[in-house]
């Protein structure tokens, strides 16, 4: 099938068959394995975000290099996600497609769901400690502390519409980077599936919500632990906008609905709909 498409990768048909084989594999994993590598991918996450926020806080960067660039550098987090091997959230939003298979059960699909989330947010939260603990915020003489709070106010001051919206969008990016991975057949085409659809992602500012994890309690621990800093950079407004309400019912809440959005019903559902309805479950 795949030489019909005149390259050494696996046809979209074929991408379907293993995206649901995958989700199956993914939503029967035993329960501390799957709380251990939803753990790693909140980290590895949290260390894209970590590495695109040294990015943007260079202010002689240009507005569009900053980002894209910024973007490309977030790509380390799925990347680690997906060749080191990790359970995230955002990505396994694609069980959807095994769900509407009849492949799994609801309690399945929401099983996984919950754990993975759950061990995400611990995983990037306390990545998030263990840097500002190493003295991160400080390095380019304040910038990265200043660049933290900058970007965690913006995002607690989404609008409801804004958050949910740029969730969808952002998961779209996401769910399409996971969903080529499984078309490649190297470490090397894993990597260049990611970056494209990662980087877009971040350039455009959409929503990720395993990374707002970090981001948020990261710039909370700057602005708690840190208020000398906050004082001299006059970064009172952006140190009081964070709060926990503010988190996780103007910012979380939203982004994580927009998120289930974009990947369970705009690729998962869509391409079940493309590639497996006629085949009914197992195919």
């Amino acid at each position: 099938m795949s030489d019909l498409y005149g390259f050494d990768a696996y046809s979209p048909k074929e991408v379907a068959a293993r995206v649901r084989e995958v989700c199956v594999v993914k939503a029967r994993l035993p329960l501390l394995t799957m709380w251990m590598l939803s753990l790693l991918a909140g980290g590895f996450i949290g260390l894209g975000a970590l590495y695109y926020t040294l990015v943007v806080s260079d202010a002689t960067l240009g507005f569009a290099t900053s980002r894209v660039l910024g973007g490309m550098c977030f790509s380390l987090g799925l990347i680690l996600v997906v060749v080191a091997g990790a359970e995230l959230f955002t990505g396994n939003n694609l069980l959807a497609m095994a769900w509407v298979d009849r492949c799994l059960s609801t309690a399945e699909l929401l099983r996984n769901w919950g754990v993975v989330c759950a061990g995400n947010f611990v995983g990037a939260a306390g990545l998030a400690l263990l840097v500002w603990l190493a003295g991160h915020p400080s390095l380019n003489q304040g910038g990265i502390a200043q660049t933290t709070l900058e970007i965690a106010e913006l995002k607690c001051s989404l609008s409801l519409q804004e958050a949910f919206f740029r969730g969808v969008l952002c998961n779209v990016l996401v769910c399409m980077a996971v969903w080529m991975t499984l078309a490649g057949r190297s470490v090397t085409d894993k990597f260049i599936a990611i970056v494209f659809p990662i980087s877009a992602f971040v350039a455009a500012g959409f929503e990720h919500s395993i990374a707002n994890m970090y981001f948020v309690p990261y710039a909370m621990f700057v602005a708690v632990f840190d208020p000398h800093f906050v004082a001299s950079r006059g970064l009172g407004p952006q140190a009081q906008a964070l709060t926990w309400a503010a988190f996780l019912g103007r910012n979380l809440l939203p982004v994580t609905i927009g998120n289930v959005i974009g990947g369970a019903a705009l690729v998962g559902a869509v391409y079940w709909f493309v590639y497996l309805r006629s085949r009914g479950p197992a195919g």
